[in-house]
């Protein structure tokens, strides 16, 4: 799956010259958390978010009048604001990669640009989360069972044919390796087959049942 599969578009852009004040009400009416700052060309050159905003925002503690506080955020450009360095993702990148770069620089969303560095979009950690529960079959029934197998080539392909001749279907796959063991774990969610059976064959072929449960 790719970011173009999962991404919002088209993308809500602001410009440098944005005053503090038309962010902070566009943020608050559309409920976003970031920004995408672009240029009269469309191009991408920063990234404003919620945080920054609040940041900005004057403390309750402070002596000026709320005259004097309005005309300064008025004169307040986003371009003061924003951050340059901004991470980007183009359509075609796996949305694993994706949430590599969000979880690595720890932001909650990333802008989306074509070959000509326009903003086409916006995919997020809310995006990413969907796409993980739909891999995993999320509010599907099924049995679902996490395996302890071996680390080695052909594991999935015997667990499958072991479902498959039980006449089980396999509704999702999810693997993680383990860097302490040269094993990795399976969850898998299955309809079709019976708990007890599915536990004995796969036990059977040398997988270890860590945990399983109708769900």
């Amino acid at each position: 799956m790719l970011v173009r599969d999962r991404m919002s578009a088209p993308a809500q852009t602001i410009r440098q010259d944005t005053p503090f004040q038309d962010a902070v009400k566009l943020m608050r009416e559309k409920g976003y958390r970031r920004l995408p700052v672009v240029n009269s060309r469309n191009e991408l050159i920063g990234i404003v978010s919620e945080r920054d905003l609040l940041h900005a925002a004057p403390s309750p503690a402070t002596s000026l009048s709320i005259w004097e506080m309005n005309y300064l955020l008025w004169k307040l450009k986003i371009e003061e604001l924003m951050t340059r360095k901004v991470i980007s993702v183009s359509p075609d990148t796996p949305i694993e990669e994706a949430a590599h770069l969000m979880v690595a620089n720890k932001i909650g969303g990333l802008p989306v640009v074509d070959d000509q560095n326009h903003v086409v979009g916006v995919i997020t950690e809310t995006d990413v989360f969907k796409t993980f529960t739909e891999m995993l079959g999320s509010g599907e029934s099924g049995l679902r069972i996490t395996l302890e197998v071996p680390a080695g080539s052909g594991t999935l392909a015997k667990v499958a044919q072991t479902i498959a001749d039980l006449g089980g279907n396999i509704m999702s796959v999810g693997s993680m390796d383990s860097e302490s063991t040269p094993h990795r774990h399976l969850l898998i969610k299955v309809r079709g087959v019976s708990k007890e059976e599915l536990i004995k064959a796969l036990e059977g072929i040398g997988d270890h049942v860590v945990d399983a449960r109708e769900v």
